[in-house]
């Protein structure tokens, strides 16, 4: 991640990206004016013009990311946690676990999403790079700031950038030269104008009049909701915000926290979970009101000193998990209500990116690994396997199921996508069944 002769030095530098603030804390400075055209350089990119790459931590604008500050000298208090329930099982990593390497010098891997045999990456070059069975198929640009979350619904992609623009762009098989095309922003140019014209459409952000409807830093956050038709996205602006996927439409914007929203998820039964950088993680209670919906804070289920980096749901099993700067996931059980369930203590830095899929979950850490952990009888987690390869920070993960392959006795197998700071993305094949006991050793 840093140059030979430079490490120590540098890493010593670095600081969490709203993950060590307990202040409001903003990124690079966004245009004040909106841009109410199409960009010209928000097209298919042509292979033989790829942007240079950077060695440092650069926005694409020329300016620093916040991750040009990490801490990766802070190592995680694990004395400190009250909670000690979780197992604390960790085998030896488990390279056999590797698929390969996807690299392209054009970035730091900031976003990932997996659907339909496809994977997106987003990363500090504006660009969104598709793949296909592991090769390189397609991608676009955007004239955005560097791509920090990706979501996927139908033929339509949601991208969030750092300059607080969501991008929509369009898949079509048919076009097969250039199959993305972008087909607007959030919001539309044409609802921005009528929200400008209107005085009761104005709040304030950082101590000047602005409309409601725009967020006006950095999109750090992307859910969907595909059953309601909803996309939820969270910003360092303090907001999250409602849209309607069918039309495009803002419903709601809600000062959510007193600092960096950091992770937002669509739950289980209406619930919407966000988690920031004031430590705490929320819930709301989703209502639908005829063609409008509202959202109402219904409990804080966290609240600390460290900040929330990573929020992750698993809506079949009604759990709920919370990575933070201080290197720790909490998890949540619903029974009559939420109720903490315990800590699982795997990473000796801050954790960045959680993911769930069936009885497993995944969390990537600065400290370069992925642990894995399993969802066992009694509430319990242990730990399957610690997967190691990264030579920079895990800043993002994505999952979908294995479909080629199945384990034994019908055991269900996962490919795991991870996205680091080292310019890579890693593909791991992962699998459910409990190891052997006897070849586990306690940390």
């Amino acid at each position: 991640m840093t140059s030979e002769g430079g490490g120590a030095a540098a890493d010593r530098n670095l600081l969490v990206e709203h993950t060590s603030f307990r202040r409001p804390m903003f990124g690079t400075f966004l245009h004040s004016e909106p841009t109410l055209s199409l960009d010209q350089d928000d097209t298919i990119f042509d292979d033989s013009q790829s942007p240079r790459s950077f060695d440092g931590f650069y926005n694409g604008d020329g300016s620093h990311s916040p991750f040009f500050m990490w801490p990766l000298n802070h190592p995680s208090p694990y004395n400190k946690s009250p909670w000690v329930r979780a197992s604390p099982l960790m085998p030896p990593g488990e390279s056999k676990n590797l698929i390969g390497s996807l690299v392209r010098e054009e970035g730091h891997v900031y976003s990932l999403a997996a659907s339909g045999g496809l994977l997106y990456t987003g990363s500090d070059s504006k660009n969104i790079r598709v793949w296909k069975n592991l090769k390189d198929f397609s991608g676009f640009k955007s004239s955005s700031g560097l791509v920090k979350a990706i979501v996927i619904s139908g033929d339509k992609i949601f991208t969030g950038h750092q300059d607080g623009k969501i991008r929509v762009w369009k898949f079509s098989a048919k076009n097969q030269k250039n199959p993305y095309k972008r087909i607007g922003s959030l919001p539309t140019n044409i609802d921005f104008l009528r929200s400008s014209f209107n005085p009761k459409s104005y709040v304030e952000v950082r101590r000047r009049r602005v409309p409601w409807i725009k967020h006006y830093d950095a999109v750090s956050c992307l859910s969907l909701d595909e059953d309601q038709g909803l996309l939820y996205s969270g910003s360092w602006d303090r907001t999250l915000k409602v849209w309607r996927i069918s039309d495009s439409k803002c419903l709601e914007s809600i000062t959510a926290h007193d600092d960096a929203v950091n992770s937002i998820v669509a739950g289980f039964e209406g619930l919407v979970l966000t988690g920031s950088a004031d430590g705490m993680v929320k819930v709301w209670s989703r209502e639908l009101l005829g063609k409008t919906s509202k959202h109402t804070l219904i409990q804080t289920i966290l609240k600390q000193e460290s900040a929330v980096t990573a929020v992750a749901v698993n809506s079949a099993a009604q759990l709920i998990y919370c990575g933070s700067s201080d290197g720790l996931v909490n998890f949540w059980e619903r029974q009559k209500e939420l109720t903490h369930g315990g800590v699982l203590r795997g990473h000796k830095l801050a954790v960045l990116c959680l993911a769930a899929a069936g009885s497993l979950v995944f969390s990537g850490s600065a400290d370069k690994k992925i642990c894995v952990w399993r969802r066992v009888e009694g509430g319990d987690h242990v730990c399957l396997s610690v997967l190691g390869g990264h030579v920079g920070p895990v800043k993002c993960l994505a999952v979908e199921k294995d479909r080629e392959r199945e384990g034994a006795k019908g055991e269900q197998r996962w490919i795991l996508y991870s996205g680091s700071l080292d310019k890579s993305v890693k593909v791991w094949r992962v699998g459910e069944q409990l190891p052997d006991l006897r070849q586990l050793h306690y940390v």
